[in-house]
């Protein structure tokens, strides 16, 4: 799920347009790896930070709920699970067992309203952009947002690659 180059040539198009996008808003490609690499450094994981923000150079990002260790775990199980996957869409409710499957929706209620806001540090590069955990929710599918997976979970790398892909 974190190697650009095993995706397919549609999903490729929509990562690099993806982070395209929101590179833009914060004022161009170098400040959204800053801001990839910032969440690299920060330890433990950003995610967990009680703070709820980061700042790297020059963006800040700022999320609307503290996220707990346990549901961070169970993120990195799903992303472990879907490590080969080269299809982005993959339903994270297909859980091997009834006990998975409950874990994980507890975990998708819990983070479903989490957004995050990426400003830029100077008005003048950009409005910034904002995103969720997940893409879509619904009763039996559930997909993680890619700019997420992206950000917190995949390495500077997969960023930089997805921003030079030419389409």
């Amino acid at each position: 799920m974190c190697n650009f180059n095993k995706q397919n040539e549609q999903t490729k198009a929509l990562l690099h347009l993806l982070m395209s996008k929101s590179a833009d808003s914060i004022g161009g490609a170098n400040f959204l790896i800053g801001m990839s690499e910032a969440l690299r450094a920060t330890k433990p994981h950003p995610l967990t930070s009680n703070k709820c923000h980061i700042d790297s150079s020059h963006a800040v990002m700022k999320w609307n709920k503290i996220i707990f260790k346990d549901k961070l775990m169970v993120l990195e199980a799903i992303f472990i699970e879907h490590n080969s996957s080269e299809d982005q869409d993959f339903n994270i409710l297909e859980a091997s067992s009834e006990k998975k499957k409950k874990r994980i929706l507890n975990t998708v209620r819990a983070l479903a309203p989490v957004e995050f806001i990426v400003t830029p540090k100077n008005p003048e590069d950009g409005k910034g952009f904002s995103f969720k955990v997940f893409e879509s929710v619904e009763k039996d599918y559930v997909k993680i947002n890619p700019l997420f997976v992206a950000l917190f979970f995949c390495s500077s790398e997969y960023t930089k690659k997805a921003l030079k892909y030419t389409v």
